[in-house]
């Protein structure tokens, strides 16, 4: 088994905070069970540990513990899954599915909108009080 922490495949951080995988192909602030999601899918034995938090992650927000276990090999040392024959293999495609997936595309598409009208109508009624 090898260990997938969130911290490995997010965009927002750097190489020295734990980044594993290119900027250009990580991801906006990944979470440990959407990289189990992804890896499940595909048919990788995956096992999630929702109370592991990553050594070099300094925030202890719920939102950044997790760490995801997935079986490479299979005991006799061959691979499981022919297509990812190491960690690396197996971050990047995490990194190339976690934004296909619904939870994301429909959170983007409404979470932000439903932001920036809330935000804005509150300034407006601020400036209207004055």
């Amino acid at each position: 088994f090898i260990c997938i922490y969130p911290a490995y495949l997010n965009n927002k951080k750097t190489i020295a905070e734990g980044r594993r995988i290119p900027m250009s192909k990580a991801v906006e602030n990944p979470t440990a069970t959407e990289i189990q999601d992804v890896c499940s899918a595909v048919g990788l034995n995956v096992f999630l540990e929702k109370n592991k938090m990553y050594s070099r992650e300094w925030n202890r927000d719920v939102q950044y513990r997790g760490r995801v276990r997935v079986q490479l090999k299979q005991e006799d040392g061959s691979l499981c899954l022919v297509q990812f024959p190491s960690r690396k293999s197996v971050m990047l495609y995490a990194a190339e599915m976690i934004p296909k997936l619904k939870t994301r595309t429909q959170k983007t598409g409404v979470g932000d909108q439903s932001l920036q009208q809330g935000e804005g109508s509150k300034k407006g009624k601020g400036k209207k009080k004055k």
